[in-house]
């Protein structure tokens, strides 16, 4: 069986004449495999679909919807919710597409909940990085530019700057209109999540980095590798 551009991803020396296909699916409730796909480059480029992506993802999919093949989406990007992906991926691709379809980079950080739920975090990134962890479940989130509007003086190259991020809170006017949601010397930070790569590398990477030293890096290190072992296991059950 092969899917247009991507090249095969499965192929039997015997083909069996579809009658025999649906019997099979009829007899296993599930799956013996799954198949995980790329997004840029493969399925779409840009919003584009390539190739026959739509129609060779239909063919994943019974007559009446349901799914005969379990699939899923992997990418390293991010920076938006899982489920408002699946929308647009579901819109371009004419397929329903549901948000536990979806992996994002970000996406392991949902194994990291019970940890840092109530605990105060920081997210950097573009796109809207704390939304994405407030719909994971994180009670206390500040973006990066949220997190700057605390501190005057935090990028003391930002006069020399000829841009700024999507949202601007370090005016001199959004800071006397800000209304601080957290006590930042009680209520420590934890931990930061970068959920997408930065807008304005020098001042994330400037803020990141004072954060870390007040974090232990065994223990970040640690957490890390735990969790992306963890969402591999959970793929392979979600697979079988």
């Amino acid at each position: 069986m092969k899917f247009g551009p991507f090249g095969t991803v499965l192929r039997w020396k015997n083909r069996a004449p579809l009658p025999s296909l649906r019997l099979l699916s009829q007899l296993h409730s599930r799956s013996s495999f799954g198949i995980a796909f790329d997004i840029d480059g493969v399925i779409l480029r840009g919003r584009v679909p390539i190739g026959g992506s739509p129609q060779a993802l239909r063919r994943l999919y019974r007559d009446y919807g349901a799914l005969k093949f379990p699939f899923l989406f992997l990418t390293n990007g991010g920076g938006i919710p899982e489920s408002r992906r699946a929308s647009e991926l579901s819109e371009l691709l004419g397929v329903n597409i549901l948000p536990s379809q979806v992996v994002q980079g970000h996406s392991p950080f949902k194994n990291l909940l019970k940890r840092f739920e109530n605990e105060l975090i920081i997210a950097l990134g573009k796109g809207e990085p704390a939304l994405v962890m407030s719909e994971y479940g994180f009670k206390k989130v500040l973006s990066l530019d949220e997190y700057a509007s605390y501190f005057k003086n935090i990028d003391p190259v930002s006069q020399y700057k000829n841009w700024t991020t999507e949202k601007i809170f370090n005016s001199k006017a959004n800071t006397k209109d800000l209304v601080p949601r957290y006590d930042l010397l009680s209520d420590r930070v934890k931990a930061a999540f970068v959920v997408s790569d930065p807008v304005d590398w020098g001042r994330d990477i400037q803020s990141s980095s004072k954060l870390l030293h007040s974090l232990c890096f065994f223990r970040i290190h640690y957490l890390v590798a735990d969790v992306y072992i963890g969402y591999a296991l959970n793929f392979i059950n979600y697979a079988n």
